[in-house]
């Protein structure tokens, strides 16, 4: 098979992130877009990304991108596209998508044009007119920006953020895709120790766990180009194989996560051994008030309550003024806290020495960082 084109969407501001994540793992021609990341590779890449990606949402294999001014348009391009080579006459192959600022503004009309393009190459190339769609899902996705067309295969399923150890979860839960990159945005480290005041179910401290002992955040769940007849299984065994090899199990990394809500920590713990760091993140009920410094170094990682969980922005603020007192300057700690308050800096006390804009699913959020002595 040819080169393949892949695109792999992430949230806002974290593309730079992710594409010196795909470096690292030896992909090609990886390039930073607004929302997303573009790459090329193999069978074996489509599989790599899936279950080692800390910050992608999803995989998906660009199949084309044209412009498409009218309903025909749209379907001679989709009709170009050689869906028999990804695609079986039994496999399924539904279609969803978006459309902004486009000429082709109906989503649902959109939909069904690229259907009918679809089975009507199909069709061609099968010579029937029926398609059971009983097998492998192929869930073909489009997007159409200012007349642009991406026409897409999802090859993940569910999205990459659902690593499969939170089934549970406290109210306003961080994704565990923002968490994975604020750990490493705090240069988390097999030797580092974290530390998180407002530990909720424990996504920021089993995301930096896991970064730690380079633990592939997908080995736990399974992905729909595993179900397709054309990725072989000894691909997926193969990466699956290389994953547990890089593991690295004699890290020094420890995490301490405090709440003061009982339910919290234990979901934390919960969470935590299904995700195999159990024997890492060690919680207790502690509030912020408490926080002292009990190590010789540790990075300090954290989503604390505001506003809309706490459902008073006052008390937000007074939790932040009383983090400024709590997290002050000293040798061996950094500080690394989101929120969308615009006077975080000011309610605690002092610029950040560095800041980040990114998004927690769609609220508008900073990344402040301390580290400076």
């Amino acid at each position: 098979m040819d080169k393949i084109q892949f695109s792999a969407p992430c949230l806002f501001g974290i593309e730079g992130i992710c594409a010196d994540e795909l470096k690292r793992m030896e992909i090609k021609n990886v390039r930073a877009e607004n929302g997303r990341v573009l790459f090329e590779g193999d069978l074996s890449t489509l599989a790599r990304v899936n279950l080692c990606s800390r910050y992608a949402e999803r995989v998906q294999i660009l199949l084309a991108e044209f412009k498409a001014y009218s309903f025909e348009d749209l379907f001679q391009g989709v009709k170009k596209i050689e869906w028999e080579k990804w695609l079986t006459k039994d496999e399924a192959f539904p279609v969803k998508g978006h459309s902004v600022s486009s000429k082709l503004a109906s989503v649902p009309d959109c939909q069904k044009i690229i259907k009918k393009a679809a089975v009507s190459r199909l069709s061609s190339k099968y010579h029937t007119d029926w398609f059971d769609e009983t097998g492998g899902r192929h869930q073909i996705q489009f997007l159409i920006i200012k007349d642009k067309v991406s026409i897409m295969l999802d090859t993940s399923g569910e999205g990459l953020h659902k690593r499969g150890y939170r089934r549970e979860a406290t109210e306003a839960p961080i994704k565990e895709t923002l968490a994975a990159a604020m750990a490493d945005l705090s240069h988390v480290r097999p030797f580092s120790t974290v530390i998180d005041p407002f530990c909720g179910s424990g996504t920021i401290l089993i995301e930096s766990a896991m970064k730690a002992l380079n633990i592939a955040p997908g080995l736990r769940r399974s992905f729909a180009a595993e179900k397709w007849e054309v990725v072989p299984e000894r691909i997926w065994s193969q990466e699956r194989e290389r994953c547990f090899d890089l593991i690295d199990r004699d890290a020094e990394f420890q995490a301490y996560g405090y709440d003061i809500d009982n339910n919290a920590l234990e979901l934390t713990k919960a969470n935590a051994l299904k995700a195999g760091v159990e024997k890492r993140i060690h919680v207790e009920k502690r509030s912020i008030a408490d926080f002292s410094a009990e190590f010789e170094r540790a990075a300090v990682i954290s989503n604390p309550p505001y506003g809309e969980r706490l459902l008073d922005i006052e008390q937000a603020r007074e939790l932040y003024r009383m983090m400024g007192k709590k997290f002050y300057k000293r040798n061996g700690y950094s500080y690394t806290v989101i929120s969308p308050d615009d006077n975080f800096e000011r309610n605690f006390g002092r610029p950040a020495d560095k800041r980040r804009k990114l998004y927690n699913g769609m609220i508008k959020c900073q990344v402040y960082m301390y580290f400076k002595r």
